[in-house]
C-alpha cells in the first residue's frame, strides 16, 4: 500500500509540474511583446521541427514503396529480356543448322557457358542445359566460328564438356573443300593456336587456307570453319604438321550450340559390327 501511494504521488507531482509550466508560458506570452515574440519563435521552431520530422517519416515510407516498385519493374524487365535472349539463341541455333552441309542428321540446341576453365592443360566447360533439355553425352559444342568441346557428362539441368583447349582433345579437320584430312589439336599454349597433324607429304596446301571439320565424326557436323593454316614442318620424314590460327577466341566465348547426332547410335552399332 505505501508503494502505491508513492507512485500516485509521483504522477500527481508530474501533472502539477506540467500544468505550472503551461501557465507560466501563457503568462509570459501575455506579459509583453518581447516575451510574446520569444514564445512565438519557440512555438514556431517546435512546429517546424515536428513538421520536418513528419515529412521525413513520410518520405522514408514513400521511398520504401518506390524501391519496391522499382524492384518489381526490374524483375519484369529481366523476364522480358530472358525471353528475348532465348529467342535469339534459338534463332542462332537454327541459322547454324541451316548453314552446315549434312546437318540434317543433327539436332541443335542453344546453350550458355556458365563456367569455363582456361589456364590448365585439361580445360573444361559447364553448360546451362541438361538431359531435361535434350542434351546427350558425346554431343558437340560449337559456334559459327569453331569447335568448343564435347559433352561428356549430362545431369538434369547442366552438362559437363571437355573443352577444345584440352591436350586430350582432337577433331577431324580438312584443308579446304577437298583437301587432306588430319587430327586438329590445341597447341597447349595460346588460346587461338592449334596443330594439324598427319597430313601426307603429297598433300597440296598453302598458308591462309581454311581448315574445316571433315564430317568424319559422329560428333561434329561437317564444314564448320575452324581456322587458317600457318607455317608447316615435316615430322619423322613422313608427315606434315601445320600450325593453325583458330577463328574462335576461347577467352571470350559465352554462347554456344549443342549439336547432337540423331544417327549416332546406328553409326556406333555399324562400327562395332565392323570391328567384330
Amino acid at each position: 500500500m505505501p508503494k502505491a501511494n508513492t507512485v500516485l504521488t509521483k504522477v500527481i507531482s508530474a501533472a502539477v509540474f506540467i500544468l505550472l509550466e503551461i501557465a507560466a508560458l501563457v503568462m509570459v506570452s501575455r506579459s509583453g511583446s518581447l516575451q510574446s515574440a520569444g514564445v512565438a519563435r519557440l512555438s514556431h521552431r517546435f512546429a517546424a521541427l515536428a513538421w520536418g520530422g513528419s515529412e521525413r517519416m513520410r518520405d522514408y515510407f514513400a521511398l520504401q514503396q518506390r524501391n519496391r516498385e522499382l524492384a518489381d519493374e526490374v524483375f519484369t524487365l529481366e523476364q522480358a529480356l530472358n525471353v528475348y535472349r532465348e529467342r535469339e539463341r534459338h534463332a542462332r541455333a537454327d541459322s547454324i543448322a541451316a548453314g552446315y552441309a549434312g546437318s540434317r542428321d543433327f539436332e541443335f540446341l542453344p546453350a550458355d557457358i556458365v563456367k569455363l576453365s582456361r589456364n590448365k592443360q585439361h580445360n573444361y566447360l559447364i553448360l546451362n542445359k541438361g538431359y531435361e533439355d535434350g542434351v546427350q553425352p558425346q554431343s558437340g559444342v560449337i559456334t559459327p566460328r569453331g569447335v568448343v568441346g564435347i559433352v561428356t557428362v549430362v545431369e538434369r539441368y547442366y552438362s559437363y564438356a571437355t573443352a577444345f583447349q584440352n591436350t586430350d582433345f582432337s577433331v577431324s579437320a580438312r584443308i579446304g573443300d577437298e583437301g587432306a584430312v588430319g587430327p586438329l589439336r590445341w597447341d597447349g599454349r595460346s588460346r587461338r593456336g592449334a596443330l594439324l597433324s598427319e597430313i601426307p607429304l603429297q598433300a597440296r596446301f598453302a598458308p591462309g587456307d581454311t581448315v574445316r571439320t571433315s564430317g568424319f565424326s559422329a560428333v561434329f557436323p561437317p564444314d564448320i570453319p575452324l581456322g587458317v593454316l600457318g607455317e608447316s614442318r615435316i615430322v619423322n620424314g613422313a608427315m606434315y604438321e601445320i600450325e593453325v590460327e583458330l577463328f574462335e577466341d576461347y577467352a571470350s566465348v559465352k554462347y554456344v550450340t549443342v549439336a547432337g547426332n540423331t544417327g549416332r547410335e546406328e553409326i556406333l552399332a555399324l562400327e562395332n559390327l565392323a570391328e567384330e
